[in-house]
């Protein structure tokens, strides 16, 4: 899965409360504003095409943790290990069944992304149309659509409880759903000062993107 799909997940007490109503958009951008770090658990799935519904790929699960703007950590733990930080200029991409690094700028990685819409420094409409979406599963929801045709996906549906995402379902440009839930998180915590430092393991390959 390309980064930026697995970026899309980072996300996340001290925002005022808002209503049980609130839409959406109102606990998106109160999230974006009142939440300066986060941390939690993640399960995610690529669910296949709405042509080949049962070309599912197996779920994904482990931690992220978040600091805006621009740095986070992704960890993939079952079925396989894969690491992804930022330390706010570059991004990380380590996976150790290959023994390699991929380096990546910030800002052509994320870029008009969901991570972005999540934990990124820049203007919300500036880089997304965004529109309510009627409620399901018990969340409120909004589908943000990038303004560049390039951002290599189509949208992502964001879900919203108690003022916090807890479910993201991206279409790629490909036709392809991947469904991300969030799970105990935790809002503006403290954070030791290397969580998201990078440190190069020995005897990998590096490739600078």
């Amino acid at each position: 899965m390309q980064t930026k799909y697995l970026l899309a997940a980072f996300c996340l007490a001290a925002c005022p409360a808002l209503a049980w109503s609130a839409s959406a958009r109102d606990q998106l951008r109160q999230f974006v504003a009142g939440v300066s770090a986060a941390t939690g658990s993640f399960t995610q799935q690529t669910l296949g095409t709405p042509n080949s519904p049962g070309k599912a790929k197996p779920p994904e699960s482990g931690s992220f943790a978040f600091r805006r703007p621009g740095r986070f950590r992704w960890e993939v733990k079952k079925p396989y290990e894969q690491l992804i930080v930022s330390d706010g200029k570059t991004v990380y991409q380590y996976d150790p069944d290959l023994a390699q690094v991929v380096e990546r700028d910030v800002s052509k990685s994320i870029g008009a992304s969901p991570a972005a819409i999540l934990f990124g420094s820049g203007s919300l409409d500036d880089a997304f149309v965004v529109k309510p979406l009627p409620d399901k599963d018990g969340l409120q929801w909004l589908r943000a659509t990038p303004r560049k045709a390039d951002a290599g996906f189509a949208h992502v549906d964001m879900g919203f409880r108690d003022d916090k995402p807890v479910r993201l379902e991206l279409l790629d440009s490909f036709g392809q759903v991947t469904r991300i839930d969030l799970s105990g998180i935790q809002t503006n915590p403290k954070l030791p000062a290397d969580a998201f430092t990078f440190a190069l393991p020995k005897g990998v390959d590096v490739v600078h993107m």
